[in-house]
């Protein structure tokens, strides 16, 4: 599984071409830009966090404020900052056409960014005092995977799968899978640490399915859309096959209800809804005159 040192230095490749996907996304050229802004005009982006938050995005807008051509945003403040309403997050300064063409992919990503991470903490501070951690899920944006993840490590989460390649995740349809072809969980398994897999987590619904797949080796437990005591006595359960397995929590759960999930036993606790139910942080840029 890819840990969170191994992401950090994915992104900045990623940022560079998310940015130029964004960019192209707008045109080759700015013709309103080009009939009211004369070419040598210099300004200043402010960029103003409105609605305060967690800081997130900043890679990702640095590489948009590269493509156009201007110098890296000049930021008073660094990721997983907690900031108030009405906070400066950072200037940009240059030539006005490009500040005007970077000002919207920028924000676009500052603003996602910054929602899913402020999101993540509320979660992160409702489980706080237990050693349960808060993990992404692969529902985020199209194109967007490392940015949307990099956001919930901003906000205090963790690192789950990233992609289909590093981690074996048997889920309800995989079990259906292996049923139709005769194959047993134990199986499949085994093929995937014969590959060099480590990390082998097998979704549960039910108890006997707690105990194939701690009998086959499994190295977490997905507990999916269970109240918290099942998710403590199936955790009791596993944990007597094999006192090293690791149980995540997952599906249904809220803001209101993690902590209970927390209690309950549950090593992660996965959202789907940080990354495609965040709501986006109100995050301007007002162009001023270059002092």
């Amino acid at each position: 599984m890819l840990i969170e040192r191994d992401l950090r230095v994915r992104v900045a490749a990623d940022a560079s071409r998310a940015a130029a996907q964004a960019l192209a996304e707008d045109g080759p050229n700015d013709i309103t830009s080009e009939v009211t802004v004369r070419p040598d005009q210099i300004a200043t982006g402010v960029i103003e966090c409105r609605t305060g938050g967690v800081v997130a995005g900043l890679t990702y807008a640095d590489a948009v404020a590269g493509a156009c051509g201007l110098a890296p945003v000049n930021w008073y403040h660094a990721t997983g900052t907690d900031l108030p309403a009405g906070s400066i997050l950072g200037l940009l300064q240059g030539e006005l056409t490009a500040i005007l063409r970077a000002e919207r992919p920028l924000l676009n990503f500052l603003q996602r960014a910054s929602g899913i991470a402020t999101l993540t903490q509320s979660f992160v501070e409702a489980v706080q005092g237990t050693s349960t951690r808060i993990l992404h899920t692969r529902k985020t944006a199209p194109g967007l995977r490392l940015h949307d993840v990099s956001a919930v490590l901003a906000g205090g989460g963790h690192v789950h799968r990233v992609d289909l390649a590093t981690t074996v995740m048997i889920k309800d349809n995989h079990w259906w899978a292996l049923q139709q072809a005769g194959r047993r969980l134990a199986d499949a398994l085994a093929d995937a640490r014969a590959r060099g897999i480590t990390d082998c987590y097998v979704e549960v619904e039910s108890m006997a399915q707690v105990e194939e797949a701690c009998a086959a080796g499994a190295s977490r437990l997905l507990i999916d859309n269970q109240a918290p005591e099942a998710v403590a006595s199936w955790g009791r359960a596993a944990r007597q096959r094999n006192p090293q397995v690791e149980i995540e929590a997952t599906g249904g759960i809220t803001l209101a209800n993690a902590r209970s999930y927390a209690e309950a036993g549950a090593d992660y606790i996965s959202l789907g809804v940080l990354t495609h139910s965040a709501k986006a942080a109100d995050i301007a840029l007002e162009v001023k005159a270059e002092p």
